[in-house]
């Protein structure tokens, strides 16, 4: 059993007990939200596709908000003396997917 659903800007394919890490979501840690609208739903052989969504009810909990990995820009211009150098933390929430 799973589905695909649209969350935080990217598709997911999860199932009951998966843990997903998606953009920053404006829900507290520890509350649990729904998911209405998803892509495809795939109970044993049965496959619902939807066009372009089926109404749905997955159930779904923030476990925590955290940071990903830094990622480092660096531009450099060579004889130029041209050097710039960033970094980027990107904030995540961990969603655990209790039910479809």
């Amino acid at each position: 059993m799973y589905a695909i659903i649209e969350l935080g800007g990217q598709q997911w394919k999860v199932s009951p007990g998966m843990q997903i890490a998606v953009n920053r979501l404006p829900y507290e840690e520890g509350s649990e939200f729904t998911i209405e609208q998803a892509l495809l739903i795939s109970h044993g052989d049965q496959v619902q596709i939807g066009t372009p969504y089926l109404s749905t009810a997955i159930r779904a909990k923030v476990e925590k908000h955290l940071l990903a990995p830094k990622v480092v820009v660096f531009k450099k211009k060579r004889r130029k003396g041209y050097k710039r150098k960033r970094g980027h933390r990107q904030a995540m929430t961990l969603v655990t997917i209790q039910s479809l």
